[in-house]
């Protein structure tokens, strides 16, 4: 049996086409699944970040009823990835996501997100310190669902109480967090001192992380419980120029990163899983069997798409 193609767990958009958008069609929503399947992509998570909850509401119920209209669709778009709204505010933990729009977590707010995505929310990503008694974190747990910290800046007494609750992932360690941080006590610290309880995703795109940085964490973490993500906006596939990302004009350049206009902090990706694999392979040195792991088998085990050998992620 062939190995199950690759997986990724958080794409904003593809091919010229942004999720996060009021009025995606069924024909662009079909395009950018063609595109993700004709670069390997067998299986995503559509994700939907910050806004007000009742526009997030909106684009959920909207993938849902796209996909349930196109079995190519259905087949490809495996769930839903909530990022926010639950972050920390704070200027580079926030990144992208509109400051005005996140708030701390909220079981009711979260349990209308998840009942707009109709038994599709897999993976909802929150900043722990705005769960401070981990209402809404194993709320989460026991419908199911993933929960992962990122934009964060937990303390280490702050991730293990979101890791007994039951949060098992990190969102794109070394992102979602200032350019400069504390030299030893800071969120990518704390995080690769637990990462034998987490599933961390890193963006292997050389930008938002240096391959030797990566390497490094990838010598502390191992490969067993780690995954690549792109992070993909609606540029991914494509190639530079402006694009869109919910409320955000972006700028992608030669390197494939997905800028603000002014330049000042990164917004998504424009990377493939296919160039990703190469980046692991040539850059930072993987066998191609570790980097097909971290880029296939990983993201389905770590969202419970992936049991005995066989692939559940188009169920």
């Amino acid at each position: 049996m062939n190995p199950p193609g690759y997986f990724d767990a958080q794409v904003n958009g593809y091919a010229g086409v942004d999720f996060n958008q009021d009025h995606l069609t069924a024909t662009d929503l079909r395009h950018a699944c063609q595109r993700l399947a004709a670069d390997g992509v067998s299986g995503f998570l559509a994700t939907i970040i910050t806004d007000h909850p009742d526009s997030m509401r909106h684009r959920l119920a909207q993938l849902v009823r796209l996909r349930a209209a196109d079995p190519l669709v259905a087949q490809l778009l495996t769930g839903l990835h909530i990022e926010g709204p639950f972050l920390n505010p704070a200027p580079g933990y926030r990144g992208a996501h509109p400051v005005e729009a996140i708030q701390p977590a909220n079981l009711d707010v979260a349990r209308r997100l998840v009942d707009a995505g109709a038994g599709l929310v897999r993976l909802v990503t929150l900043a722990p310190e705005a769960d401070p008694n981990a209402v809404v974190t194993r709320g989460l747990v026991a419908q199911n669902i993933v929960v992962a910290a990122g934009h964060t800046n937990a303390t280490r007494d702050q991730l293990r109480r979101a890791l007994d609750a039951g949060l098992t992932m990190f969102t794109h360690l070394g992102n979602g967090c200032p350019a400069e941080l504390p030299r030893h006590d800071n969120i990518i610290q704390r995080a690769l001192s637990l990462a034998d309880r987490l599933w961390i995703s890193f963006i292997a795109d050389g930008v938002h992380i240096p391959f030797f940085a990566l390497r490094n964490y990838l010598a502390v973490t191992g490969l067993e419980r780690v995954l690549v993500t792109t992070d993909a906006m609606a540029a991914a596939g494509l190639g530079p120029g402006r694009y869109t990302l919910g409320r955000w004009d972006v700028t992608v350049g030669a390197d494939m990163a997905a800028r603000a206009p002014d330049g000042s902090h990164l917004i998504g990706a424009a990377i493939t899983m296919a160039q990703s694999v190469a980046n692991l392979r040539d850059h930072v040195g993987l066998a191609p069997g570790a980097a097909h792991l971290m880029a296939s088998l990983n993201p389905r085990r770590a969202l419970h798409l992936y049991r005995d050998g066989v692939s559940l992620s188009s169920r």
